[in-house]
């Protein structure tokens, strides 16, 4: 049933919406690859395959995996040692797979090869002396991998220009940065230009942290948004590239909001509104776009557009020991 503000009063027609879709949205080449890993692993070993964390922060995805036959589980401890595991897309600390082999388990890692370069470029930063500043979300699992892959208090945690003015460190001492690759790309340019001010010295990465995926759909956001009355971002509460999608709307003043399924959309939200932008994390699947699409064509007359900023071609290649 329609609400009221969604019909013209005169003629009782259904009032028009234009919605703004953004290019690139949704699934990115880690995720993809990260899927299709456990989707393998079940093939190859057979139901149930144990992932350790959730693989990608979407509970669509989480459950059609399920369905197939995966376990999720927060720890390797809670995996049965005959059992094969799935490392998630977000990585892990080096003790997990040491912990793994140390049980000669079957272990899969589906770390989005980008996250991986971060993991390596951290280990040469270490070889050669230097305290790593890491710009990411306490608690986020990436962050937890990445501090992981060195010794304890070799790598130091800032999440805001005003933890730079906090650090400890001196001129003398051989400092480097990496960042989280899901973060806001203009909330990381202040805080490296606020590290670089307080340590000129400061190693910077040869090239940029954030993934192509993140910084891509952030773009197309900034694109959009200034066309919008509201923007839609689909994507979990606990996936940091689709909060990040949220403040890029927001700041530029228009009112934004996560869902995760079109269900979630209150009726309310068009009142007033003529262009509705929709968008995906990195981590939401195409089929829950069309889901909000359709949702919003039965309270209004859509009118739908494409705002496209990118082309992205980019393909990861699988494990080799699922590859046969």
């Amino acid at each position: 049933m329609n609400a009221p503000f969604q019909q013209d009063k005169k003629s009782g027609e259904r009032k028009p919406l234009m919605v703004l879709i953004a290019a690139p949205r949704g699934f990115c080449a880690g995720v993809d690859r990260a899927i299709e890993i456990v989707e393998k692993a079940i093939e190859k070993f057979g139901a149930p395959v144990y992932v350790r964390h959730e693989i990608v922060h979407n509970r669509f995805v989480v459950d059609s995996l399920k369905e197939k036959g995966a376990i999720f589980v927060e720890e390797l401890e809670e995996v049965p040692d005959d059992m094969p595991v799935v490392f998630s897309a977000h990585g892990v600390p080096k003790s997990v797979p040491a912990e793994a082999k140390r049980r000669e388990m079957i272990y899969v890692d589906a770390t989005c090869p980008l996250v991986s370069k971060v993991h390596r470029q951290a280990e040469r930063l270490i070889e050669k002396g230097k305290h790593i500043i890491f710009i990411g979300h306490a608690g986020h699992p990436e962050v937890i991998g990445t501090m992981g892959q060195v010794p304890e208090g070799q790598m130091t945690l800032v999440e805001t220009v005003e933890d730079v003015a906090t650090l400890p460190f001196t001129h003398e001492d051989k400092l480097s940065f990496l960042t989280q690759t899901t973060l806001s790309v203009d909330d990381t340019a202040e805080i490296v230009v606020a590290l670089q001010a307080r340590y000129p010295h400061i190693v910077a990465p040869k090239a940029e942290d954030i993934c192509y995926a993140t910084s891509n759909r952030q773009e197309a956001v900034k694109a959009m948004a200034p066309s919008c009355d509201l923007v839609l971002v689909i994507g979990a509460p606990n996936s940091s590239n689709s909060l990040r999608l949220v403040e890029v709307a927001e700041r530029m003043g228009t009112t934004a909001r996560l869902i995760q399924r079109a269900s979630e959309i209150d009726p309310t939200w068009l009142d007033g509104v003529g262009t509705v932008g929709v968008t995906a994390g990195a981590s939401a699947p195409e089929v829950l776009v069309r889901e909000v699409v359709t949702k919003l064509g039965e309270w209004r007359e859509v009118e739908e557009s494409k705002i496209r900023t990118a082309e992205e071609k980019m393909v990861f290649k699988l494990p080799r020991q699922l590859m046969d």
